[in-house]
């Protein structure tokens, strides 16, 4: 099955995560077939912390992707952002 989750990187104590499509059966931070998009939880008031490739996103669920609890959380909260922005 192919899910939309997200895969941790960054340095110790500095967390940042890319949204990435995969295959559920890869590691978390393994191989992924795209990346549409990416979530910084301690980004500076200046930079953007969430983006999200809307269109890419729509493709691969209409493919059949599921996203993951965490990935859908922070798909609701960017359409939020856009609807009240």
């Amino acid at each position: 099955m192919v899910v939309i989750r997200l895969a941790r990187s960054g340095a110790k104590k500095r967390p940042f995560f890319n949204m990435v499509v995969t295959d559920s059966r890869n590691r978390r931070d393994g191989r992924f077939v795209e990346r549409v998009g990416f979530y910084n939880p301690k980004a500076a008031v200046n930079e953007k912390s969430l983006v999200i490739d809307t269109v890419r996103l729509a493709y691969w669920q209409g493919k059949g992707a599921q996203l993951s609890p965490t990935a859908a959380r922070l798909v609701k909260q960017s359409a939020a952002v856009a609807i009240s922005a």
